[in-house]
Formats: C-alpha cells, structure tokens, sequence
C-alpha cells in the first residue's frame, strides 16, 4: 500500500522540483538578458521567457518522441536545446555578476570614504608628532631657564675679606623674560596637542562607523576571508562560483524535466498486442520472494496424486488400425463348407 502511494507521488515530487529549478532559472535567465540588453528591456524579457518554454518542451518532446521524429529535425531540436542552455547559463552569470558588482561597487565606495578618513588621520598624526617634538623640546628649555633662575648667585670677596654672594639683575630679568616667552609657548602647544588628539580620535570613530554602519562588510565577509587565505583576487574568487552555479543550474532543471518525463510514463500500465493486434495490458508478474514453490514434504497426500503425471491420452480412433477386423457372417462360412 505504502510502495504504491509512493510510486504515485514521487512522480509529482519530480515534477514540482523540475518546476521550480526550471522556474527559478528562467526568472535569472531572463533578467540577466535585460540588463545585458537594457536599451530594449521589454522585448528581451518577452523573447527570453518564450525562449525558456520552449527550451522545457522540446527537452519533453526530444525524450517522448525520440525514435519517431525525423533524423534532421531530432539532430536540430538537440542542438537548439543545448543553445538554450547555453544562453540561459549566460543570463544567470549575468544576473548574478551584476548583483555582485552592486555589493563590490558600495564596498568600493566605504572603502574610498574610509580611505579618505585615513587620510586625515595620517595628516593629524603627522602634525601631532612635530608638535610633540615641539613640546618636548619647549619642556627642556622651560625646566633649564628654571634651573638657571635658581642658579643665578655670583659671589666675590669685598675689601675687608668677606664673601659676597648675590645675584644679577640683568642676567635675572633676562632669564625670567625668556621663561615667559617659553611658558607661553608652552600653553599654545599643548592646547594645539590637545586639539589634535581629539581630531584623531574624531577619525578613528568615524573610520569605525563607516565600516560598521552598512552590510556590506558581512556580504562580502567570506570572500574577503577567501582572498586572504588564498591570496586570490576577491574577483577571481567569485567567478569560479559563478562558473560553478551555471554549470548547474539549467542542466539540472533539463534533467529533472526528463526524468519527470520517464517517472509519468512508468505510472502508465504495461500494455502489449496480442494476435489479433489488440493491446491487453501486461500483469505484474510477482517477485520471487513473494512466491512460494512447495516442497515434498509440504504436498499432502491429495496434493501429491494431483501433481502425478496423467498418462498419456489414448491415440485417435482409425478404422484402418483396427486389430479386430468385423466378422464375416455365417452364411459365408456356410457356403465355404
């Protein structure tokens, strides 16, 4: 019961699956062709999709009809087909192709924004370094005038003998007017310093941001992953898959439309033409594990006088073998005497 069902079903099964292969392939195909051909869009996609249909009856009517269509015709239908095939592996690459170059061509814009930001964080980073050297070297200056005010003592010896010690005025204000200038400096620098390290930060998020604010960074995550692992150009890497979905997809699809072709033809009864030319149709003859041939010793005693041989049927009746030829009558016996 269940084995029945199943050979009734899986038929369709094979068909819905022809059916959307199919289906799903000409949809690629055909606005793969448009936007190949995008100056006459319309006629394309009408051209295309009659071209489809056609492709699926002519793989149906080259496997019902194969020795019965002409020679030329069947050779030509073969060839048209494989065409299609070709034409509609062309449209799904030119889908797929245009698609990926959409999602590279948005990467390709994040990249040059983030490029960009790069740009002037290396030219902050730059500026930041002189005025760090800058800084430093302000620093030393400020911290040797400082040394030099703590030192400015001159001593000597006065006419009585005692050691003087005292400082210049001169050298004093000199210093002291050099320390303004320094400090001074001081306090522009850092507050430039502090300028630029906040512009620096300001990049590095925007840098962040771009490269997390769109999708594209996790559409073309794998293929990044392959190239760097590769070392494969990332569009290389997407044509061999390319290459490898066409070769498979309308293929496939032609395969399952035959096949579901051959699995509606096994529903049909078995039919074969007797003597008198009318078709009868052929029973299922029954496996050999389902049937059973008695053994002797499962024969009982009726069955076994049922299966031994009949003797043979007597011969047909001829007068001329006839071993008891028919008397003669008495009164020819009579008139012998």
């Amino acid at each position: 019961m269940f084995k029945k069902i199943q050979e009734r079903i899986f038929p369709f099964l094979i068909a819905l699956s022809a059916l959307s292969v199919s289906a799903s392939a000409a949809f690629y195909s055909v606005n793969g062709l448009s936007k190949l051909f995008a100056g006459a869009e319309f006629a394309v996609i009408l051209m295309a999709g009659s071209l489809e249909f056609a492709k699926l009856i002519t793989a149906s009517l080259l496997y019902q009809y194969w020795s019965v269509i002409n020679k030329t015709l069947r050779v030509y239908l073969s060839i048209a087909t494989f065409i299609l095939v070709l034409i509609t592996s062309m449209g799904i690459y030119g889908f797929l192709s245009a698609a990926y170059q959409e999602t590279a061509a948005a990467s390709g814009n994040i990249d040059a924004q983030i490029a960009l930001v790069e740009t002037k964080r290396d030219n902050i980073e730059s500026q930041l370094a002189v005025y760090n050297e800058e800084k430093t070297s302000i620093n030393n200056a400020v911290s040797e005038l400082r040394t030099g005010l703590a030192n400015n003592v001159i001593r000597y010896t006065d006419a009585e003998g005692n050691v003087v010690t005292t400082t210049s005025s001169s050298t004093r204000r000199a210093l002291e007017k050099q320390l303004e200038q320094a400090i001074g400096r001081q306090d522009i620098i850092n507050t430039k310093v502090d300028n630029l390290n906040e512009k620096l930060f300001n990049y590095e998020n925007e840098i962040v941001e771009i490269s997390t604010s769109s999708d594209v960074a996790g559409e073309l995550g794998p293929l990044k992953y392959l190239s760097g692992l590769t070392s494969i150009p990332m569009d290389e890497i997407i044509n061999y898959l390319l290459l490898t979905i066409i070769f498979v997809f309308d293929p496939l699809a032609i395969s399952l439309v035959i096949a579901a072709n051959y699995a509606f033809e096994q529903l049909k009864p078995k039919t074969k033409e007797n003597l008198y030319g009318e078709k009868i149709i052929i029973e299922e003859e029954l496996s050999p594990s389902s049937t059973h041939t008695p053994t002797t010793e499962d024969k009982t005693p009726e069955s076994k006088e049922s299966t031994k041989t009949p003797p043979p049927p007597p011969p047909p009746h001829n007068p001329r073998w006839n071993s008891n030829p028919p008397k003669k009558k008495d009164d020819d016996l009579m008139i012998k005497y």
